[in-house]
Order: C-alpha cells, then structure tokens, then sequence
C-alpha cells in the first residue's frame, strides 16, 4: 500500500512576507506658524497656499512572521480591519493636518503631515496589531517614502525622466569584437531610450518640518546635475564621462549616483540607491551606501529564524 504525503501542516512555522495594499485621499498644508508668510511660501512654496492640496494615496503594507496551521501569517480579515480602523476610516476625505494630534502644529511637539512623517505616524498606529516589516506610502507615482520602523530614520523617492541615445562599445575592440559582446547595441550610430529615474535619499525626519530633506531642493538638484545635463543628448559623445566609459545601464546610474551623493549630503540626507529604468526590460540598481532598503530587515531575520 503506497502512503500518501500528508500537507495538512505543509508551511507550519516557515517564515514568510506578506503586503496589503491600502488607498486614501486626504489633503495636506505645508505651514509653520513660527514663520511670516514670506518665510512660508520661501520653504514650502505653492504647498504653503491657505486651501492646502490634496493626493490619492497608496499605501503598501508589508508583514512579516512564521505561518500558522492555516498558512497564514495572520488573517487578512483582521489586516483589513486594522488597517481601515486605524487608518484609512480616520484619513480618507480628511484634512491630515487637522486628523491627528501628531500634525497639530500649534504644539511646539507637533510636526507637518509630509509623505515620509505621514508614512512613520502610519507605522506606529498599525505596529499595535500587525507584524510590520516595511511600510511604502505613496503620495503620487513620482514620489514616495519608506519607512522601517527605525526611530526617526526614513527614506524618500522621487522619480523623474530623460531621454538620450548611446552605443555600447569598447573603444580598443573592433566592431565584430563589439558585436560579439553588446549585440545590437554596439551598432555605429547608436540607440536610444526613455530613461525614468528613482532617486532615494535616507536620513531623519525632522521632528518639526517632517521631512528627511527640502524636497523642492532635493529636485532642483536632481534637474540641475542630471536630467538637464542628459537630456536629448548622444551619451558617448555629449557627456565627458563617457568618452571613455562604456554607457551602459549600469555605468549610468553608478555615475548619477557620483554626481549626487556629496550635494544630497550637503541637503542633510543620504543618497540611498539610484535605479535607472531603461526599457520596459532593464533596469539597474545602485547603492551608494550599504544596502538597507528592500533588504530583510535584520530584526525580522533574526525573528522567523528562531
């Protein structure tokens, strides 16, 4: 008689990540009141303007644990239930600003509702119920944070584009040589591309302004010394760089990383990662200091090995 190999309890006890996606609409105003009205508009610009903004966000909720008998890491009924009763249900059609204590600005304690604080505030109202790993909260498709639960430390995308053509070849090869190596992309007169561009810096969330750095400075930085610079240019011959650097998906976004790491320091942040989309297909990622971000948090490792 052959025995059949019982699953009941397959995943019982292996770790494992899960995400919940969440979305709400809310409005928000960026405004100290410690500041004139020239000050104001001078730091936050047209975000600073009395009838405030609004976005639809996103939020991605990812968790973490050992799988139960039922395969679960936890019930997703109860996930939606905490999320909606915690969060959702209170921001949606709201005013941030006026939502929660944490955003009243009128105490000395109180800080504005950016994406990256918002994200944090988000983390600690949920970290009650649910094994949280990572929390993403985005605040348009060109502009997110990441939050880990690491006190005060916080990371903030934004994305951008350029368009630029480029040839990869080695300058000491021969064409067939070339050929051999890149293909396609090694034919005399180039290609090009629609590069979109994700920019992360890291740093703390300043306890008064919320944010990890000024935003508007961080994407005049990033118009300035790379996407000006790039844009509607024939890589190999109109950037210096690589007129003896092979441009490849990779080499790009090592030196955009180069270029922006000291200035995004002077900013009061760390750049993170660049990642540079080339096509629908390729994309490279670059870290400029050691990899946190997408990474398993060592805490939650250290969790699910026990």
């Amino acid at each position: 008689m052959i025995k059949v190999a019982s699953h009941l309890n397959h995943g019982t006890g292996r770790s494992c990540v899960i995400t919940r996606r969440s979305t709400f609409s809310a409005s928000h105003r960026y405004w100290l009141p410690e500041l004139s009205l020239d000050e104001n508009k001078a730091r936050f610009g047209p975000c600073s303007f009395a009838q405030g903004h609004g976005h639809n966000y996103e939020l991605i909720i990812s968790m973490g644990g050992n799988l139960d008998s039922d395969g679960m890491v936890m019930n997703l009924s109860e996930v939606k239930h905490f999320i909606s009763r915690e969060v959702t249900d209170q921001l949606d059609f709201r005013f941030l600003n006026d939502v929660w204590p944490e955003f009243d600005i009128s105490n000395s304690e109180g800080f504005l509702p950016t994406t990256e604080a918002l994200a944090k505030t988000i983390w600690f109202r949920l970290s009650h119920y649910l094994p949280l790993v990572a929390l993403r909260l985005f605040e348009a498709d060109n502009l997110w944070a990441d939050y880990l639960g690491d006190s005060m430390n916080a990371f903030l995308t934004i994305r951008t584009h350029f368009a630029a053509a480029h040839r990869l070849a080695r300058v000491e090869l021969t064409q067939q040589q070339n050929e051999k190596i890149y293909g396609k992309c090694a034919r005399p007169h180039g290609h090009g591309h629609n590069y979109f561009l994700e920019i992360t810096v890291r740093g703390e969330i300043d306890p008064r302004t919320g944010m990890v750095c000024d935003l508007a400075k961080l994407k005049s930085l990033v118009q300035e010394l790379v996407v000006e610079p790039f844009d509607h240019t024939f890589l190999n011959k109109d950037i210096s760089y690589f007129a003896d650097c092979v441009p490849t998906a990779e080499n790009i976004a090592l030196h955009i990383s180069d270029l922006l790491a000291g200035s995004v320091q002077k900013l009061g942040a760390n750049l993170h990662k660049i990642r540079l989309q080339e096509s629908p297909n390729n994309a490279a990622e670059v870290y400029a200091e050691q990899p946190i971000l997408n990474m398993c948090p060592e805490q939650f490792t250290s969790q699910v090995n026990k």
